[in-house]
């Protein structure tokens, strides 16, 4: 913080921009403005303050929904991390219900996302594995039917 100049130096500046006559708020003599301003109904904070210790901040679940987004189900996890950054805000703002229930809702759908991306994937590989052999033997007997002979 810069040193504030005294008193009598902030007088003489102010008697040079008004001109001689002082303005029509001017403080007594010796009152210092940072108390005066302290005083003021404008800068009285206490009843902003909240009553008890503040609250922790509840689960909003955002690094699950961010790992949920890796997994095949994409519309369903984008919604999940739309819940999640959603809940965050709604903690910014101390709406802490709000902020619990998206929370919840961002959890329940993140976990539904990693669940039907892993049926997705299980799905994909049974298909592929159990057309992967058929396909190859089938370009085989139609070269051997057809009379292709392979040279060694």
């Amino acid at each position: 913080p810069c040193p504030r100049p005294p008193p009598a130096a902030l007088r003489r500046c102010r008697a040079r921009l008004l001109g001689s006559a002082p303005p029509m708020s001017a403080l007594p003599p010796g009152a210092d403005i940072k108390r005066a301003l302290e005083n003021s109904p404008e800068t009285n904070i206490e009843d902003e303050l909240p009553d008890g210790p503040p609250q922790p901040r509840p689960k909003n679940y955002l690094l699950l929904s961010i790992l949920a987004c890796f997994c095949p189900a994409y519309p369903v996890n984008i919604v999940a991390f739309v819940f999640a950054v959603m809940a965050l805000n709604s903690y910014n703002q101390g709406d802490m219900e709000g902020s619990k229930r998206l929370g919840r809702n961002a959890l329940w759908v993140a976990v539904a996302s990693i669940i039907i991306g892993l049926a997705v994937i299980g799905i994909y590989c049974v298909v592929h594995f159990t057309t992967v052999s058929t396909v190859l033997l089938v370009p085989m007997q139609t070269l051997l039917c057809t009379g292709f002979r392979i040279r060694n």
